[in-house]
């Protein structure tokens, strides 16, 4: 080969050389401990930035500092070292989700936990997203049914809202939000219930529940269990909520369930402790109120020109000895429109739900009740309120007026109209059927004791004679209609004498 063969060799190899350089920014692990990897060298990582380390490990950039990143391991704790290398991905963490999730119980990051098949996802959603903005949203005017006496009729509940379920430890705050799950079949609502920090015996019999009750078609299940990293805890509700996004953006309204949001700021605490950040109040970092605010306000009804659907979240915080003004349950009780509050001492009464009306309340559920409930149920918070008032004198009954005697006897009936069984959600005609009989004077020669069989029959008679009836307060409210409810109650009545 002569050597001008060879030049001309080298200039067309020279010429063909792509000057395309990636430029790509790897760390080193200086320390690991507890989940928790401190890395040198990733000066340009962004706040929950997904990271990959060389073991096949994932984690997210929490804490920014001058020459350190603390980053939580989400995946592959036990494989990282000190010394391995870290690389950016440089996108948000998002998680892999698609209509094959239905029915399914997952972590967080959307691995199965059901032993099943694996699921096929062909879309992402971001873990971390900003909020909808207010010119997007759509005022809530729509009902999201519990089947629930105690709510439906006193603190409704609508699409897009937040509704905070409160509450001591064994109060029925999850069988509230599981009941409202299985109230959603046949209503075309998706349904998310995010366990964090749970049991998993006790999610086992969760899910059997949804099955038994054909629920699970309709629901998912994300799991961080007890015995998983506070990483996952800290990352289950926000992957909860990704996954409601995703059927929210197909138009779907989405009922998503947080159980409970006291063990995540529990798990966030501990991060944050082991990140070195300085603790405030209770040892919670400042940015705890934070921490759930861009996460309940995900929860939202989306316009038309948005692409509708909707969002309606039921957080559920866990209190100590009913103690409301401690800083978790303040913080999310300002964020949310309204609380449904648990009392353990009703709930020890025999009371079930164990619901105080005196400090629960929906600050925009009303104006998505029904007609029907929202006439008939408008004056029964303020009697039930107002015998918890009275109660504790009914001991003294020889020395009452008439009119407290009458509250009382009619306070009685209400309350014990409005217990309720686990995983009998009904639906809103006889629930409005209920109320009407209470509040009309048809139960007030009825026997306290015998209040739960006469409301039974009522509604098997009116569910086999009156589902005409039925169907007409659940589309509306008239004076026809109330007729036609009337003479129904009158019919029963009489049978049941």
């Amino acid at each position: 080969m002569s050597v001008e063969t060879i030049i001309k060799d080298l200039e067309k190899k020279i010429n063909n050389l792509g000057t395309d350089v990636q430029e790509q920014e790897i760390g080193t692990v200086v320390s690991v401990s507890d989940g928790i990897a401190r890395v040198a060298g990733l000066s340009r990582v962004v706040s929950m930035e997904e990271v990959t380390f060389a073991s096949g490990a994932r984690g997210i950039a929490l804490n920014l500092e001058t020459d350190m990143v603390g980053v939580v391991i989400v995946s592959g704790a036990d494989m990282v070292s000190e010394g391995e290398t870290v690389r950016r991905t440089e996108n948000v963490l998002a998680i892999s989700v698609g209509d094959g999730v239905l029915g399914r119980v997952v972590d967080p990051l959307m691995n199965a936990l059901d032993g099943g098949k694996a699921i096929e996802y062909k879309h992402k959603e971001l873990v971390e997203k900003i909020a909808p903005g207010v010119m997007s949203r759509e005022p809530v005017n729509q009902p999201l049914q519990t089947g629930v006496k105690a709510i439906d009729a006193m603190i409704p509940v609508g699409r897009g809202q937040r509704e905070l379920i409160i509450g001591d430890r064994q109060t029925g705050k999850t069988t509230i939000a599981i009941d409202t799950i299985i109230n959603q079949k046949g209503k075309d609502v998706i349904c998310v219930y995010v366990a964090i920090g749970q049991k998993e015996s006790k999610i086992a019999q969760i899910v059997e529940k949804l099955k038994a009750s054909g629920a699970m078609e309709y629901t998912v299940v994300v799991l961080a269990g007890a015995s998983k990293s506070a990483a996952l805890s800290f990352l289950a509700p926000y992957s909860g909520v990704a996954v409601a996004e995703y059927f929210m953006n197909k138009k779907k309204d989405v009922l998503v369930v947080y159980d409970d949001l006291t063990k995540h700021a529990i798990a966030y605490r501990e991060m944050s402790l082991l990140l070195k950040r300085p603790p405030g109040r209770e040892a919670y970092p400042g940015d705890v109120f934070y921490l759930h605010s861009r996460l309940l306000e995900r929860a939202c009804r989306r316009n038309e020109a948005s692409g509708g659907g909707s969002i309606t979240a039921l957080p559920i915080i866990e209190t100590q000895a009913g103690d409301i003004s401690a800083y978790v349950p303040t913080n999310v009780i300002s964020i949310t429109d309204g609380q449904i509050f648990l009392d353990a001492n009703l709930f020890y009464k025999g009371m079930r739900p164990a619901i105080d009306v005196g400090l629960s309340v929906s600050r925009v559920g009303g104006s998505a009740q029904s007609k029907a409930m929202k006439k008939n149920a408008g004056k029964m918070k303020l009697a039930m309120a107002q015998y918890r008032e009275l109660e504790s004198f009914a001991q003294f009954d020889s020395d009452l007026d008439v009119d407290t005697k009458r509250t009382i006897e009619r306070g009685k009936r209400t309350a014990e109209m409005l217990k309720q069984a686990q995983g009998s959600p009904l639906r809103v005609g006889l629930q409005v059927a209920s109320v009407y009989a209470v509040n009309n004077g048809f139960l007030d020669t009825v026997a306290v004791t015998d209040i739960g069989t006469w409301e039974s029959g009522m509604h098997t008679h009116m569910q086999e004679k009156e589902g005409a009836l039925l169907e007409k307060i659940e589309g509306g409210w008239d004076d026809a209609i109330e007729a036609d409810l009337k003479l129904a109650l009158e019919t029963y009545s009489t049978q049941a004498k």
